[in-house]
């Protein structure tokens, strides 16, 4: 349930204002915090701030709440899912440009080479004829 919001300023949002924002209460968000769904930073004065990527994390949790009906449990194996899933995806594409660099290495050094360096010795291309 994606909710259309503004420009967020770095700082962070207090609870009052992300509970306005996302039509909960206060103490949900709490609960929240307490089984380890969200991780709000807190200011010097111990307040808890809300982050850009903490909203985009309550989203989800909202979304599988309302919208799909899972439970505190279920959101947090999703949510454990979810981020080994991107860590996945992530050394899945370190790995291909690891790939495609070594691929394109070997490609350059093969083709600086000359044709003595090869196993198997293979004479120079001749032109043939073709009689009609």
């Amino acid at each position: 349930m994606a909710t259309p919001r503004k420009k967020k300023a770095r700082a962070g949002y207090m609870i009052s204002a992300v509970a306005e924002l996302y039509k909960v209460h206060p103490q949900t968000l709490r609960l929240y915090e307490r089984v380890g769904l969200l991780k709000p930073s807190r200011s010097q004065g111990n307040t808890r701030l809300y982050t850009d990527s903490d909203l985009e994390r309550l989203e989800v949790i909202l979304n599988l709440t309302r919208e799909m009906g899972v439970n505190l449990a279920g959101i947090e194996i999703i949510l454990n899912m979810r981020e080994k899933m991107a860590e996945m995806q992530r050394q899945v594409e370190e790995f291909m440009r690891f790939v495609q660099e070594e691929l394109a290495r070997g490609l350059a050094a093969a083709q600086q080479r000359p044709a003595r360096d090869a196993i198997v010795r293979v004479s120079p291309p001749r032109p043939i004829r073709v009689h009609k």
